[in-house]
């Protein structure tokens, strides 16, 4: 690769020796030197050497996503889409003219609804879903991908009885008059389901990764981490999808890939390791469930939910298993990451992670949601990462506040103490539960509100500066791999991804400026895979 000097710009390093540039010089696609634009184009300026002239706008190391499904996002341009929808009545009709278009027998399958946002009541009955698409099945997942809506249909594909078994950690919702299903089933009970629906062929799953990756792309991402293998047909499925658009075909998105744990011993069998890999696609860590979410009380609590006083949430895992699940990954040398929401899960996987020590990637403690002041400092270690998603305080408030209580509320996406107790944290947007845009994790970092609100934010002490945010999504990445090294700053020798903005997001007035700034060029390796 010919050399290219980046330059006119107003470049963020976030590298303390040089904090802001106007050029940088990339050869085979690592940053070499960086400086004045009259230094850089004196020392490298020749004929052959492409100058890309940047027109003075801001330049960040390029951004990382620590936590997303990409399968997820790939199923958006692939399922129903109800992402947004603002209704009762507005889904059941988007899903009547999907079923419009479904042959019977064929599964009708969408993703994304926030009943919170529905202006009409709650969620779809089973009797108003089977209304809407009486002839095929439907299985549709909530946006937390921890409750889903089944018409009858689906119940009877799946040979449902009321004696049959339901997977430990979840539970088929019934009505308490008729001890009928509902529709709803929470957890692991979607197994019950999503056993019987066949799989995508490899040609849909690999185009639907394929859009995904350009997409995140488009929105100024130059890596992500993400979690797969249960939606794409096991470790070696993904794996191949991922390597042939990746080292193969070039798609250009680098991508780091959490390995759900029941695939722990296929990762043993094929050679498999934390880091195992190049550049652009690593095998990161065993990703584990530690207990549910807020929205149906899944979280696990140290005390109860204040709006149903004998609710605690649910633990995945008992503690002995946890330890084994653990005990089983550490003889493989293998960090962990853990989806934790609620404070006791936290503990619980702490005091498992305390019982062993460190391996050579840091281990991460995903979404952190609700914690405690003593939780808190026992994150506060080089060996770990806080893996947290700015985007969920929007999803959440106000309704969490009945959820929790005014006196646990200071303790709700606790950004600002988590950093301040010298935590290591990274910033995700759990795509498809939040939008992949990593400005509007950035806008939530910094307002605690929703972009149409115009109130001070929800928890108004944990807001982050600009430059916390920026961090989360740079360098914080980074950290959640143990890819600081070459990652995360621009700085000479490491890898040559950087994201170009309309405007200086340090330059900024107010924050919901943020929401009409754009990403024009997103570089990976030096390539622009993303210009407007």
């Amino acid at each position: 690769m010919s050399k290219i000097i980046f330059t006119k710009g107003r470049i963020h390093t976030f590298d303390q020796r040089h904090p802001v540039v106007e050029a940088v010089v990339v050869e085979n696609g690592r940053i070499v030197d960086l400086g004045a634009h009259s230094d850089m184009m004196l020392q490298w300026g020749r004929n052959e050497v492409q100058v890309i002239d940047l027109q003075g706008k801001m330049v960040t190391p390029g951004l990382i996503d620590s936590h997303m499904h990409l399968s997820g996002v790939a199923f958006q341009f692939l399922d129903l889409n109800l992402t947004g929808v603002g209704s009762k009545r507005e889904l059941l009709e988007k899903v009547r003219q999907r079923a419009n278009t479904t042959p019977s027998e064929k599964w009708l399958l969408g993703m994304g609804f926030d009943e919170n946002l529905f202006d009409d009541g709650g969620i779809p009955t089973i009797q108003e879903l089977d209304e809407a698409a009486p002839h095929c099945p439907v299985f549709i997942k909530r946006i937390c991908h921890h409750a889903f809506l089944v018409n009858s249909k689906a119940l009877e594909m799946a040979d449902y009885h009321s004696s049959m078994d339901v997977p430990a950690g979840g539970s088929v919702v019934l009505d308490p008059n008729t001890k009928k299903p509902t529709g709803l089933l929470l957890e692991t009970a979607s197994k019950l389901i999503t056993d019987r629906i066949p799989e995508k062929s490899y040609e849909e799953l690999k185009n639907g990764l394929e859009q995904a990756m350009k997409y995140s792309m488009e929105r100024g991402l130059t890596s992500v981490h993400t979690n797969d293998p249960s939606y794409l047909g096991g470790l070696d499925q993904t794996y191949q999808l991922y390597d042939e658009l990746i080292n193969r075909e070039k798609n250009g998105l680098r991508c780091n890939l959490l390995i759900d744990y029941p695939f722990l011993n296929r990762l043993k069998e094929r050679g498999m390791y934390a880091g195992y890999g190049n550049a652009s696609l690593r095998i990161g860590a065993i990703k584990i469930f530690a207990d549910g979410a807020f929205g149906r009380r899944t979280a696990l609590l140290s005390e109860p939910y204040h709006d149903a006083p004998g609710e605690y949430g649910e633990a995945i895992h008992d503690q002995e298993t946890l330890f084994q699940i653990v005990k089983n990954a550490r003889e493989y040398s293998m960090p962990i990451a853990v989806h934790t929401i609620g404070d006791q899960a936290v503990d619980n996987v702490l005091r498992v992670l305390e019982q062993f020590p460190s391996v050579k990637v840091r281990d991460r403690i995903i979404h952190v949601s609700l914690l405690r002041e003593d939780v808190i400092q026992r994150l506060a270690k080089p060996s770990l990462v806080a893996d947290i998603q700015p985007r969920f305080v929007v999803g959440d408030f106000p309704w969490i506040q009945d959820r929790l209580g005014e006196e646990r509320i200071p303790y709700v996406y606790a950004w600002k103490s988590l950093l301040s107790a010298g935590v290591l944290c990274a910033g995700g947007s759990d795509a498809p539960i939040e939008p992949v845009d990593p400005l509007l994790g950035i806008h939530a970092a910094l307002t605690r509100r929703h972009p149409g609100e115009s109130h001070e934010g929800w928890g108004e002490k944990e807001k982050l500066s600009m430059k916390e945010a920026l961090k989360l999504f740079t360098i914080g990445g980074a950290y959640a791999t143990n890819e600081e090294a070459v990652k995360g700053t621009i700085s000479r020798g490491k890898l040559a991804d950087m994201t170009v903005f309309s405007k200086d997001l340090l330059a900024i007035d107010h924050a919901d400026e943020l929401l009409n700034i754009e990403v024009e060029m997103t570089i990976i390796g030096g390539d622009i895979v993303f210009q407007t």
